[in-house]
């Protein structure tokens, strides 16, 4: 859904702005931007991630920088953050390599609620099981209350567990297993799956995703 509406955005009423596969952002002949790492000199990454934000600062979304500055642009988006000694440089011009940019009107994303699915309980618990905290072990997910004494198929009662761990766990509680928690399981939100899929986080982007 929000793609469609970011698509909508970066349309253009008059002219074409499009992309080559060398990495050169073409602007009908005007400019010609490409990106570099000013501090070293070498080829900077197009296909690096930028958070959009919504014009009242909720997290939306993570694009590449090639949509990002087609955004910016457009006048679609200000930016908010950039990279530290990187720009994105043409003939007579150079802006800021964007790491967070701030759509420019108030885009209503309609509600998607999250489905519950062992694909998204690990994507939640970041691959990770929640009992001994590997991530290079087959994983499973585990009833924190087995289903025998009641427990429910939800997102508060569902969590990522390695084989050894469940198998050792078996149809007991936590607690009776002497098995603690790493954190509570909760229901997720998109802004969970932002900082899931990106992975490694740009210190920058912590404040507008809640990690302060």
């Amino acid at each position: 859904m929000f793609g469609r509406l970011l698509r909508n955005l970066t349309k253009r009423p008059l002219g074409r702005i499009f992309f080559t596969t060398s990495n050169v952002f073409d602007t009908g002949g005007k400019s010609n931007f490409s990106a570099y790492r000013s501090a070293y000199g070498c080829p900077g990454r197009l296909n690096a991630k930028v958070l959009i934000l919504n014009q009242n600062y909720e997290p939306m979304s993570v694009v590449n920088v090639k949509k990002a500055i087609t955004l910016l642009f457009l006048g679609k988006a200000e930016l908010i953050e950039a990279q530290n000694g990187q720009l994105v440089r043409a003939v007579s011009v150079a802006m800021p390599f964007p790491s967070i940019v701030r759509l420019s009107v108030f885009v209503k994303v309609p509600y998607k609620k999250i489905i519950l699915s062992r694909k998204n309980i690990l994507r939640r618990d970041g691959h990770r099981c929640q009992y001994c905290g590997r991530a290079d072990l087959p994983l499973t997910v585990d009833h924190v209350i087995p289903v025998s004494r009641g427990g429910e198929d939800s997102w508060e009662n569902l969590v990522c567990a390695c084989v050894r761990c469940n198998n050792k766990k078996g149809d007991r509680t936590p607690d009776e297993a002497m098995m603690s928690l790493r954190r509570k399981p909760m229901r997720p939100n998109h802004v969970t799956f932002i900082r899931h899929v990106v992975g490694s986080l740009d210190e920058r982007w912590k404040p507008y995703l809640f990690l302060n």
